[in-house]
């Protein structure tokens, strides 16, 4: 099926950071607040980043929909991009949970010791109860917890209780009525013991404090875990400098970069970093872009060349012309790119969103009913065992796994990706790629290096392989022929110099015709050389056709002297990256423009499966959808603008990065750098996502499939088994950090080496 589809432009949509989000029913809420303001096409929020996207509806509105679903709302700045603002809340958060955690420990720490002590050790119950009287113990007990539940464990009740009364409870709602009524509990056994029967006067003060302290363990290693999440953002972010060397009237000043203009030329010595995008005016070096596309040796620069902001100049000086700079530049687009792919959903993210709404409601039900069941048809003490048991399915049930799983590891594998040089630019390719049963090439540019080079120089036995290379190059030099221009290029590549052209024409369509030191030379087509004896080329001839090649002939005076081919070679990588794609279990075709024998040949060498020739660029569309027929998933890599539409129209678009705009924009996933190895890589990060996805679902769903029932007393009528509240707290603290931890390997992805 085709995903792509033309709309009228919409309104550029609006980021927003949300604050107060705790799990994916909270996300669910928000979502709903933001759909319901008016002009609102699209909302999408994400609990790992902690954003959310609109499309349409006023600003203002939107924020104040937040609000009054009882978190809140801020527009997130664009620039914030470029300085890192999107993960700096996780520290704070951090810092004031590791805080709170110590101010939550410290009382709980000794009530929990005293109190399972007692219940281990009778001896020491004895004890202590002969040295501090019962009534004065609980209320030591009930001082230390309710110090611990409103002052650390506030926040629960802050967020919890209104979002009960609101009717749209969520995971601190949970908390706040499973700690609370603890709390609550016990106070009365202590300060009313006549409300309840003499049977059920236990205090369960160390449970509730329990509950808060272990709970915000879990939210203190999830905001340390959630901080490293964005590690590959805040990486990208350091990458940029902080002054460029700018020249004004001689003279060169150092500046802030947000003060480089467009046009500024810039100084670079050897080990600065590169402040903006631009292109060398003067000055040799070599640059290390890794931090753009991977590669790790660095690239030579020469007059000419283009240069990337945030990358290192390791050896020469130079001087460039800004032609990008501030969020225009190549590595502010990068972070833009990750953000956005972050920030995105997957498709199976809206079924998990649509399950979360329905499970804070369905866990309070059911920890109703678990109390009405103890308590009609439980042991004696029915109603504590009921109260015991309803407390703990609250306090096991963790939403907040089930909303982790999909956005941390896609946070994770997309930032990955782009340090192997790989651009989800929208989230759901990660999800689509996986599913990818073919992977479609664009021949020239893409499987080749897309610019003509001499391949073949077959000398007849009388010429020097030099002489003649000299000679024709000569007679080449005063032509445009991308023909010509390869010529020249191999003869400069080898070091010769080039003889006079005393006399030069050209034949267009055929060749040329030159005399160079009182010899006639020339250059052209097998009809150009009529009445000499090509008898001796003709098994190279045959060769060639075999290969797809047409070769241009040289004669010297009245002999032929060599045939030569110009062609487009094939990338290095490309057979490697062939042959790993067939590995993966993935079918590969070509789409090209050539004759078929020319294109057939090429897909040979390489060792592509199907070949779609002669195909010309307004056909690509047609071809993609032509391989698409069977119900399979197509992948296309295509870098010239006449390759925008094919990456639109194909499943998964993937622009090699040296490419131009037009096919970046269309394209789904951008490989920087222009080496196909990045094909690998973006499906070996698809791959290991889709993966590790599926295993923190399966671990949230599951967790909480199992443990709820457990938490309910399932296991007490065959096993005697029953799950206390503060194992439950503790138990749904983990979880959430599994899923998390879980998504952190994906940090751990290698690149694919062809």
């Amino acid at each position: 099926m085709n995903t792509h589809v033309h709309h009228t432009p919409s309104p550029t949509p609006v980021a927003l950071d949300i604050e107060g989000m705790t799990c994916a029913s909270c996300v669910s809420r928000v979502e709903k607040a933001l759909l319901k303001v008016p002009g609102v096409e699209a909302a999408s929020v994400n609990l790992a980043t902690e954003r959310a996207t609109v499309t349409g509806g006023d600003t203002e509105a939107l924020l104040k929909a937040v609000e009054k679903v009882g978190y809140k709302g801020s527009l997130r700045q664009p620039e914030h991009a470029g300085h890192g603002h999107a993960h700096h809340h996780h520290d704070e958060d951090a810092k004031i949970l590791r805080r709170d955690l110590i101010v939550a420990a410290i009382p709980t720490i000794p009530l929990f010791a005293l109190e399972m002590l007692g219940h281990l050790y009778m001896p020491f119950h004895m004890w202590l109860i002969s040295v501090v009287p019962m009534n004065v113990l609980y209320v030591a007990y009930f001082i230390l917890a309710s110090f611990v539940l409103f002052v650390p464990g506030l926040r629960f009740f802050k967020t919890g209780i209104p979002a009960l009364f609101r009717g749209a409870p969520e995971m601190n709602s949970l908390v706040a009525l499973g700690a609370g009524a603890a709390w609550l509990f016990s106070s009365v056994v202590t300060f009313a013991p006549q409300l309840v029967p003499a049977e059920t006067r236990y205090v369960y003060f160390e449970a509730a404090a329990v509950i808060v302290t272990l709970i915000l363990v879990g939210r203190w290693l999830e905001a340390l875990a959630k901080g490293r999440t964005g590690d590959a953002i805040q990486r990208l972010v350091r990458e940029q400098a902080k002054t460029a060397r700018v020249e004004h009237q001689g003279m060169v000043h150092e500046v802030p970069i947000e003060q480089v203009k467009v046009g500024d030329i810039v100084v670079v010595r050897p080990g600065e970093k590169i402040a903006v995008d631009g292109e060398l005016v003067d000055g040799t070096s070599h640059v290390k872009e890794s931090m753009i596309s991977g590669e790790p040796l660095p690239v030579s620069k020469k007059s000419g060349d283009t240069v990337i902001g945030g990358t290192l100049n390791t050896s020469g000086s130079f001087r460039f012309r800004a032609t990008k700079v501030g969020g225009d530049t190549m590595l502010a687009q990068i972070i833009r790119m990750v953000e956005e792919a972050q920030g995105g959903k997957l498709p199976i993210q809206r079924t998990v969103d649509l399950i979360t709404a329905w499970f804070v409601p369905a866990v309070m039900a059911l920890a109703a009913l678990t109390f009405v069941v103890w308590f009609i048809w439980g042991p004696d003490p029915a109603m504590t065992f009921g109260f015991v048991n309803a407390v703990a399915v609250l306090i096991i049930a963790c939403p907040c796994a089930m909303g982790l799983a999909t956005p941390t590891s896609i946070m994770v594998g997309t930032g990955r990706a782009a340090e192997l040089g790989v651009l989800f630019r929208k989230s759901e390719a990660l999800q689509r790629l996986r599913e990818a049963d073919v992977v479609a090439f664009d021949k020239t540019g893409t499987l080749t290096e897309g610019k003509p080079v001499l391949t073949d120089l077959i000398l007849d036995d009388d010429f020097e392989h030099d002489d003649v290379l000299s000679l024709v190059a000569a007679a080449e030099s005063r032509s445009e022929h991308p023909i010509a221009l390869a010529i020249v290029a191999a003869a400069q590549e080898a070091g010769l110099s080039l003889p006079q052209v005393e006399h030069f024409d050209s034949d267009p369509g055929h060749g040329v015709i030159a005399t160079i030191g009182g010899r006639k030379v020339r250059v052209g087509s097998a009809r150009m050389m009529e009445g000499l004896d090509l008898s001796d080329f003709e098994h190279t001839l045959q060769r060639f056709a075999d290969e797809g090649k047409t070769p241009v002939f040289a004669a010297i005076g009245d002999k032929i002297a060599a045939a030569i081919v110009v062609a487009d070679v094939v990338k290095p990588t490309s057979t490697a990256v062939i042959a790993r794609l067939h590995a993966l279990g993935l079918q590969t075709a070509m789409i090209s423009g050539d004759n078929k024998r020319t294109a057939a040949a090429i897909a040979a060498q390489v060792g592509i499966d199907e070949v779609r020739a002669e195909v010309l660029p307004a056909d690509k569309v047609a071809a993609i959808k032509a391989l698409r027929q069977g119900g399979r998933v197509v992948a296309y890599v295509g870098d010239g603008i006449n390759d925008a539409p094919a990456l639109a129209e194909a499943d998964i678009g993937i622009a090699v990065g040296t490419g131009t705009d037009a096919a970046i924009e269309s394209a789904d996933v951008v490989l920087l750098g222009g080496n196909l190895q990045g094909v690998l890589n973006a499906l070996t990060v698809s791959r290991a996502t889709m993966k590790n996805i599926w295993e923190n679902l399966f671990w949230a769903f599951g967790y909480n499939a199992v443990l709820i029932p457990v938490a309910a007393g399932i296991l007490y009528p065959a096993f005697g088994i029953l799950l206390s509240p503060m194992l439950g707290a503790g138990a749904m603290a983990l979880s959430s950090v599994f899923v998390v931890g879980n998504a952190q390997r994906l940090r751990a992805i290698k690149g694919e080496a062809a």
